[in-house]
């Protein structure tokens, strides 16, 4: 099973450290997670925790495995139709299932539909 956690936030993060450690921490497992900024706050923080731009480091150095963080500003897609935000959202998603693969040397299902 892979799990996708979506957050729709209309803050800034606070905890910072924790987050990240947290991240790095789960980058380890089956997961992505998708954070949709909603508002108008200041969302660099966001922007730091979605591995595009490097590796993301725990607060004390621990680089994560692989990136599982996408984030969206919604302000960016309210005049957009919905299928844009959407393929947005979900852009990274399938790249980040197979870097989970490949990182563990996993097969997929021989026939998921199956069970």
């Amino acid at each position: 099973q892979y799990f996708i956690l979506l957050i729709i936030t209309d803050g800034v993060i606070t905890d910072l450290d924790q987050t990240r450690t947290a991240i790095v921490n789960a980058s380890k497992l089956p997961m992505s997670i998708i954070i949709v900024g909603v508002g108008g706050a200041d969302f660099d923080a966001m922007e730091f925790l979605d591995g595009d731009n490097g590796v993301l480091r725990s607060s004390s150095g621990e680089p994560a495995v692989r990136d599982i963080v996408q984030f969206v500003p919604f302000r960016k897609f309210q005049n957009s139709p919905k299928e844009a935000l959407a393929q947005c959202v979900l852009a990274e998603v399938p790249q980040q299932v197979v870097n989970y693969f490949s990182t563990y040397k996993l097969q997929p299902p021989k026939n998921p539909a199956a069970k």
